[in-house]
């Protein structure tokens, strides 16, 4: 089935390896839950051998295990739980997994946008029902997060800090009451929420200003702060294990030279500390430097490798996909690409060679048809 979905949701994805751990979980289980706490947090992070499973569980989110265990514990308390950082950091996935863990279904998404309204996060009507046979609960389309509620699983709000302030007030009611009202009806007029329900919110930290959340609101959330990845090992891990699934996907047999990973790893790792000693915006790139972005990179210079080059990763081809994938404002973006190729890769490729060469040379031929 996977095979057939573009993009299969973690629960569907991970199915089979879900079906097994609930077997032999024996562990206590809050509310509804599918997995024990402990088990939702083994299918995150990977087993150990001190877990003493007959099968090896691999890691799926990198990062640490606290985060993880608080907003497991979070969720088993019955609030809200906010994941907040900036963009990349992985806090969407982390989500879907909990979702799929906990519940078996993480697509119960309401997407914040300045174009959400009420009606996404509580109900709207089937009009040609209403005009057939009136209001009635046959004709309410119940929203993500009102079947969330219903069937006492978890509802998700991506990006909540985009959405408005009618929004956002819509949801303390829920988070707080546990119930929506549904004043156009008579009878049947009021959707509890069953045990198991929560929300779990993600907002980008680089929004903070857009609608920021009200002190009501944000007593309703326990917050978890998802930190920019930072150490090498675990940055070079997860782009590594998203690699592997790109090339999976796409039937695609090709090695990533270790040299060609460390040069992104590092390009990655130049660019960000250019953009932290930066005295203004005009001086760092408008890209946020995630780790997202340096598997979109690889992504890119894979693809084109394989389909329009000699299905060999070169260095010339991840630097044009660097350059391609995150000069997007000019002359700002290709001005500081220009600076550091000159000031910080040239050097290298003079005193170390090999592949750091054709990296300045595929950065520099991109730069010259870009600008």
């Amino acid at each position: 089935m996977t095979e057939e979905l573009l993009r299969a949701p973690a629960e569907v994805k991970y199915a089979e390896e879900l079906a097994w751990l609930e077997s032999v979980d024996d562990g206590p289980k809050p509310f509804s839950w599918r997995l024990s706490p402990k088990m939702v947090r083994l299918f995150i992070l990977g087993s150990e051998r001190a877990d003493g499973l007959d099968r090896e569980i691999g890691q799926k989110w990198f990062g640490d295990r606290s985060f993880v265990e608080r907003a497991i514990v979070t969720l088993a308390s019955d609030r809200g739980l906010l994941l907040i950082g900036d963009p990349g950091t992985g806090k969407s996935w982390l989500a879907e997994l909990l979702s799929a863990a906990i519940c078996r279904n993480s697509t119960l998404v309401v997407q914040g946008t300045a174009g959400t309204t009420e009606d996404h996060i509580k109900y709207s009507w089937n009009v040609s029902m209403v005009i057939a046979k009136g209001q009635s609960r046959d004709s309410m389309i119940p929203s993500p997060i009102m079947t969330a509620m219903e069937q006492g699983v978890i509802g998700r709000f991506e990006e909540l800090t985009r959405s408005t302030s009618d929004v956002q007030d819509a949801l303390i009611s829920i988070l707080s009451e546990k119930y929506v009202s549904i004043p156009e009806l008579d009878d049947d007029n009021i959707v509890f929420a069953k045990p198991g329900f929560s929300i779990i919110a993600t907002a980008n930290s680089r929004d903070k200003g857009v609608n920021d959340l009200s002190s009501a609101l944000k007593r309703r959330f326990n917050f978890v702060k998802i930190p920019v990845v930072s150490n090498k090992k675990s940055e070079t891990e997860i782009v590594r294990y998203r690699t592997e699934e790109l090339l999976r996907r796409h039937q695609i047999e090709l090695d990533v030279p270790p040299t060609l990973l460390d040069i992104l790893l590092q390009s990655f790792a130049d660019l960000r500390k250019a953009a932290a000693s930066a005295g203004s915006d005009d001086e760092k790139l408008e890209s946020a430097l995630s780790t997202a972005e340096q598997i979109g990179v690889l992504e890119d210079a894979i693809l084109h490798s394989q389909f329009f080059g000699d299905k060999t990763l070169r260095a010339a081809t991840l630097a044009s996909s660097l350059v391609g994938s995150l000069v997007r404002r000019q002359p700002e973006d290709l001005a500081i690409f220009n600076k550091y190729l000159h000031g910080v890769v040239e050097p290298r490729a003079k005193k170390d060679g090999g592949d750091w060469d054709g990296f300045l040379d595929g950065g520099r031929q991109a730069i010259s048809t870009l600008s």
